[in-house]
């Protein structure tokens, strides 16, 4: 146990950033994976929660490929879970340093316990679409998390204050907010789509048609106000906050090109499931500008807290 503890890292190190890294590409992949469940009708691959059958936690040949992918999914959700113990034991020697990092780690990971047992309750309720909403609401809530870890990780340590003007860092949180309206009401436009999880699974009963357009709205809201973070954030040189607004756009614009080829493409799996992705994407891009806004206090007397430079006071 002394070898283990002394082998975990006193600080930001090599092995902690690909831990972070893994950790964000981690979860993106499951939302992946998540909607390659739904997308080939395998959401009850697995008829029963939380073993695969009554009889047996894995699954079994007869249950074919619906089996397979629906296992594969629950697979890499552990995985994931092996992955949020490490990158939570790997900060505890730096706890009282680095209590962001500690936090972070810790709420991620008892997060995704909450996942799992809502997946399972998607499961055991028949697929019913508002039960798999809310467990692909909570696998976008949990992307967040993760860009914030990378980021911090790879940020120098220490108090942080907003680098931006007041009415940049307003906008960038309305941004985020209309981020959030957009995930969510697109999670209700699939709801009502033909992709169930399952070819006896219900739908919300709403009109797909309707909520596509209703959809769009807060899309094109998104995106007018990314456009004016991406040419604002051209002034403010104290921090990489246009670096992360043009990975914002550009993840829009994908996203926007995917929704408009899928709707007027019947819906196709292969789209859908890209769009479902390019969200895990864009709520990690958003969390990304989010923490840019944000810098560390330059201080030429660490003691004294004095020489603030190239930040703004907030």
């Amino acid at each position: 146990m002394k070898r283990i503890i002394a082998w975990l890292p006193d600080r930001v190190d090599t092995r902690l950033k690909v831990i972070a890294w893994v950790y964000l590409v981690g979860q993106v992949v499951l939302v992946g994976t998540g909607g390659l469940v739904r997308l080939t009708a395998s959401g009850l691959g697995c008829p029963t929660w939380p073993k695969c059958t009554a009889d047996s936690l894995v699954n079994t040949p007869e249950m074919g490929v619906h089996g397979f992918i629906e296992f594969g999914n629950r697979v890499l959700s552990a995985l994931l879970a092996v992955v949020a113990i490490v990158a939570f034991l790997a900060i505890l020697r730096m706890r009282k340093q680095r209590p962001d990092l500690f936090w972070l780690t810790l709420i991620a990971g008892l997060a995704i316990p909450a996942q799992a047992v809502i997946g399972g309750l998607s499961v055991l309720s028949g697929l019913n679409p508002y039960v798999v909403g809310l467990h692909f609401v909570v696998s976008i809530a949990l992307v967040a998390p993760r860009p914030a870890f990378v980021f911090r990780v790879c940020a120098v340590p220490g108090p942080r204050v907003r680098a931006v003007p007041g009415w940049f860092a307003g906008v960038a949180h309305l941004t985020s907010f209309v981020v959030a309206v957009t995930i969510l009401v697109g999670i209700l436009t699939t709801g009502s789509g033909p992709h169930s999880g399952d070819t006896k699974a219900t739908r919300n009963g709403l009109n797909p048609e309707i909520l596509q357009h209703v959809h769009a709205i807060p899309a094109y809201v998104t995106f007018a106000l990314t456009l004016v973070l991406v040419i604002a954030s051209l002034r403010i040189r104290t921090t990489p906050v246009h670096r992360y607004a043009m990975y914002l756009l550009a993840v829009e614009v994908l996203q926007i090109a995917v929704g408009l080829i899928q709707a007027n493409t019947g819906l196709p799996g292969i789209l859908v499931g890209i769009h479902m992705m390019l969200a895990a994407c864009l709520a990690a891009a958003m969390t990304a500008v989010v923490m840019s806004l944000m810098a560390p206090v330059a201080r030429t007397d660490v003691r004294a807290g004095s020489a603030v430079s190239g930040a703004v006071a907030a």
